[in-house]
């Protein structure tokens, strides 16, 4: 196979999008959400990851994380892998690793990428589906279950746990 014939096999190939996201609580347990400015809703820190230019997905977390909320810290492990799908568009595979526990002193530092955030606040468990809905609101739940329990990394499709 040429050089060629290897890039067009490339290009025909099936496209998924990555994203990647932090979970950020407080000592409460409350979770910390983002309220973009470019869309309806409220999001995690996080968004695309920059694979053609050979960031990994935990990369892409860390580096969406200090962009959008100024806080650059080592993440911890992966809570949960989603596959997502949506009519007419391509599959998103979602990856959420653990932020931590933010201190009053690290939540106080929390400064906002104003060209695409509008606000924070810290959401309880228990409103987080009002706050998420769908596939991100079930990632999220699945994702504390994940911590609370000390299992393995969530293997979600559509929010949805699978195998």
């Amino acid at each position: 196979m040429t050089t060629q014939d290897f890039a067009t096999y490339l290009a025909g190939l099936p496209r998924v999008l990555a994203g990647a996201a932090a979970l950020f609580r407080d000592a409460d347990g409350r979770v910390l959400l983002v309220e973009p400015n470019y869309r309806e809703g409220w999001a995690l820190p996080g968004g695309t990851v920059e694979s053609d230019d050979g960031e990994t997905p935990r990369q892409g977390a860390r580096r969406e994380t200090a962009e959008e909320i100024g806080l650059d810290v080592e993440l911890g492990r992966l809570l949960a892998v989603d596959w997502v799908q949506w009519p007419g568009r391509p599959p998103l595979v979602a990856y959420l690793y653990d932020g931590g526990v933010l201190d009053e002193d690290r939540l106080k530092s929390i400064r906002l990428q104003e060209e695409e955030l509008l606000s924070w606040r810290l959401v309880p468990r228990e409103d987080l589906t009002d706050y998420l809905p769908g596939a991100l609101g079930r990632r999220v739940l699945a994702a504390l279950e994940v911590l609370a329990d000390g299992a393995g990394t969530a293997e979600l499709e559509d929010g949805h746990r699978v195998g």
